[in-house]
């Protein structure tokens, strides 16, 4: 009885906190930051700081396409971009946007050897440097890589963060549901870009839910009933949300190339990646590198991210881990309290 009784409390206050919350109360994105380019549906953005930038060469967050990028702006106390200004950082980041059928088309050259390539050009300018670093997160992470392996004269230090390099690993759910271990192809995916053209967020959603569709599906949702009681964690829950859910749809090229080149054939490690008239070589990849996964990542696996320190060339190579999965790597304490000193430390002495 005193457990119902308690459960019931929480009920009510957590209808109460739902009927009070509004939809401008769920604030993602908080850090000020101008536009400095836009192209097409793509827009360059440069965070505000409000100390003087100690390093004197920025850095361009290069993340997924998937996701919207503000998870490492989430909230006040949990902000990636808040913590690296406030140590000094000078940061830019890409917002890939939402495409539409008019973006049908668009390639991973197009974003590679256009976007990243024409953002990283106007940070250059803007700081008159030939080099700058990348921050590359996810997805963007792997994109990070082959723009580093293409333009290696215009990059001087590259972050990957929880980034996929081998895609054959036989651990990461998403790597055997995509074919990629299994020696198939599981996924028909020029079945499903002809069919859709571009690739709908639910669609993907429904792809990652998939992954762990007891725990990502209904235990979360269980699990809310505790917390419904406290604003606090109730507004925590709903950004993160928010964010997952607001899911941009993927240009079927894109798509289509990234999961039959990377996933299905894993040719980035084999050095087979065509990206416009270019072979994407990591070993041509010679700067410093600071490698950053999640030990318990089930999205990408650790040994998918480690396998980079095989297959570059650089003299210069860092790793580090966090003992949380891929979602964790951006809400943690323990990681928001450690990871942006781990990155400032790193470039402080490689400037």
């Amino acid at each position: 009885m005193d457990e119902f009784t308690e459960l019931t409390q929480k009920l009510v206050q957590g209808a109460e906190n739902l009927s009070r919350l509004r939809q401008e109360d769920i604030q993602i994105g908080v850090t000020p930051k101008e536009e400095v380019y836009r192209e097409e549906k793509v827009v360059l953005y440069r965070f505000t700081s409000k100390v003087e930038h100690s390093l004197n060469i920025p850095i361009l967050i290069v993340s997924a396409l998937v996701n919207r990028p503000y998870m490492v702006d989430l909230q006040e106390g949990r902000s990636l971009v808040a913590s690296l200004l406030k140590l000094g950082l000078d940061i830019y980041l890409i917002d890939w946007g939402y495409p539409s059928r008019a973006d049908r088309w668009l390639t991973i050259d197009d974003y590679i050897n256009g976007y990243i390539n024409n953002c990283v050009d106007v940070v250059r300018d803007r700081h008159r440097l030939d080099r700058i670093n990348l921050l590359g997160i996810c997805q963007g992470g792997t994109f990070s890589l082959c723009y580093s392996s293409l333009y290696p004269e215009k990059v001087k230090n590259l972050i990957t963060m929880v980034t996929p390099v081998d895609f054959h690993i036989n651990e990461g759910l998403l790597n055997l549901w995509g074919g990629c271990t299994l020696g198939s192809q599981a996924l028909d995916v020029d079945l499903i870009v002809d069919t859709l053209g571009n690739i709908p967020g639910d669609f993907l959603n429904l792809e990652f839910l998939m992954l762990k569709p007891f725990q990502l599906g209904f235990q979360k949702y269980i699990d809310l009933l505790e917390i419904a009681d406290s604003e606090d964690k109730l507004l925590n829950f709903l950004r993160m949300e928010k964010w997952i859910f607001d899911s941009p749809d993927q240009s079927g090229e894109a798509y289509r190339q990234f999961m039959k080149d990377f996933y299905q054939a894993n040719k980035l490690i084999k050095g087979q990646i065509e990206i416009g008239e270019k072979r994407v070589d990591l070993g041509n990849i010679r700067i410093p590198i600071l490698n950053i996964y999640a030990q318990q990542d089930h999205l990408v696996p650790p040994a998918s991210s480690l396998a980079l320190e095989k297959y570059v060339t650089s003299e210069d190579y860092t790793v580090s881990s966090f003992p949380v999965g891929h979602i964790g790597m951006y809400v943690s304490s323990k990681v928001q309290r450690d990871l942006p000193s781990t990155i400032v430390d790193w470039l402080k002495v490689r400037i």
